[in-house]
């Protein structure tokens, strides 16, 4: 009796053991992400517009002011934001150090990867220039140049030796290293502040999005082979837009948000989408991941209470109006009552949304890295540290 109590617990136990191995086997294989390897990225290569500028507008023009940089570097760092960007926190998680500018010539170090970014950069080629206008030169076009001789030049100057050629990154980093791109959101503003009606800002957009194609097939041609690419924000949310063109109540949606502006900037990500779809097909080799951020920051101006913000449309650093916007910029100066004084930011940058009536503070690019970092906002669906992976299965 004894025994065969005994057989019969065994036996359970086995079934037990079974059943439990049969589960992880399933999860595995039910899961693709767990057969993949982590992405061993040496370098990232950035491109784009103010959302990942790391200090290349402020050193071709003019350095940001206080109190830009207050937040993480405790003074301006050639950031559009109280600290890190995006693109900050996607380097850290490879243990890369932040990226140099490539148009900054004091104290750069490219070894781990360049930043061809600079703020007011558009996909197409811009009507009105900085000083002129409100434009960087430095559209995409420029930057794939910048590029092109970047690569070249860091090789010959690692062959010449020297105390720059540590500076430079190893000729294998460029077939190796992460792509990234977030571009786009001045493109739209170009056409909204140059008097184009919505609807002709909607018929600009499949240019855009061709010139974005074009250049992402020459940075392939030199080796590029995963790319990590950004869709363009919730452009009416932002207090620059909403100060500058004022809707009626029939118009602004649940958050607050100039709808006719968000739908645009949903049109333009809806197309490059779709060109990305034909970049896969035309590009075998590379390793394309669409990224929604537009979800990510439209949640930030949704349900800003969910996840610890406040006062999302209002600008942290500004002054004027309901928004906070427009009487005088960031880190300007203003004679208010007779006085003249240094316009400066919120009490708590960090449960504020908006830095300066078009940028994002630190701790909103912080929540918006931990969302799209997992992959939960990918398409296809890989999280970034394996960004260099096609597909999941």
């Amino acid at each position: 009796m004894h025994t065969k109590e005994y057989s019969l617990s065994m036996i359970k136990s086995a079934l037990h053991l079974s059943c439990f191995c049969i589960l992880v086997c399933c999860g595995t294989v039910l899961n693709p992400v767990f057969a993949l390897e982590n992405c061993e990225f040496p370098a990232i290569f950035n491109f784009g517009d103010s959302n990942s500028d790391t200090g290349g507008l402020a050193a071709a023009f003019n350095w940001t002011p206080p109190p830009y940089g207050e937040t993480f570097f405790h003074r301006p760092a050639g950031r559009f934001s109280d600290g890190r960007l995006i693109i900050d926190f996607i380097a850290r998680s490879f243990d890369i150090p932040f990226l140099s500018a490539y148009l900054n010539s004091l104290g750069s170090n490219f070894k781990k990867g360049a930043n061809f970014a600079t703020a007011a950069s558009t996909i197409t080629p811009p009507r009105f220039i900085i000083p002129v206008g409100g434009f960087s030169p430095f559209y995409l076009d420029v930057q794939y140049w910048q590029f092109t001789q970047f690569k070249y030049r860091s090789q010959s100057i690692k062959k010449i030796g020297g105390i720059y050629k540590d500076l430079m990154p190893n000729k294998e980093y460029f077939g190796k290293a992460l792509y990234t791109f977030d571009i786009g959101q001045n493109d739209l503003g170009q056409g909204f502040f140059g008097n184009m009606s919505v609807d002709e800002v909607n018929a600009s957009v499949p240019n855009m999005v061709n010139s974005f194609s074009k250049n992402i097939k020459n940075i392939y041609k030199l080796g590029a082979r995963s790319f990590w690419i950004h869709n363009t924000g919730p452009i009416g949310c932002l207090p620059y837009i909403l100060a500058n063109f004022p809707l009626t109540e029939a118009q602004m949606d649940s958050a607050g948000c100039a709808r006719p502006y968000n739908e645009v900037a949903q049109y333009f990500n809806y197309k490059l989408k779709e060109a990305i779809v034909q970049l896969r097909k035309d590009l075998p080799l590379a390793a394309i991941t669409y990224v929604d951020v537009y979800s990510v920051k439209y949640s930030l101006f949704a349900e800003p209470k969910k996840y610890g913000f406040e006062l999302p449309l209002v600008a942290c650093c500004g002054l004027g109006g309901r928004y906070n916007y427009g009487s005088a910029e960031c880190g300007g100066s203003i004679i208010v009552n007779g006085s003249h004084i240094i316009v400066g930011s919120c009490e708590d940058p960090s449960v504020r949304v908006n830095w300066d009536g078009v940028h994002y503070t630190e701790a909103a690019s912080k929540f918006i890295f931990d969302k799209i970092s997992t992959g939960a906002y990918s398409d296809p669906a890989i999280p970034l540290r394996m960004a260099c992976h096609k597909k999941l299965d």
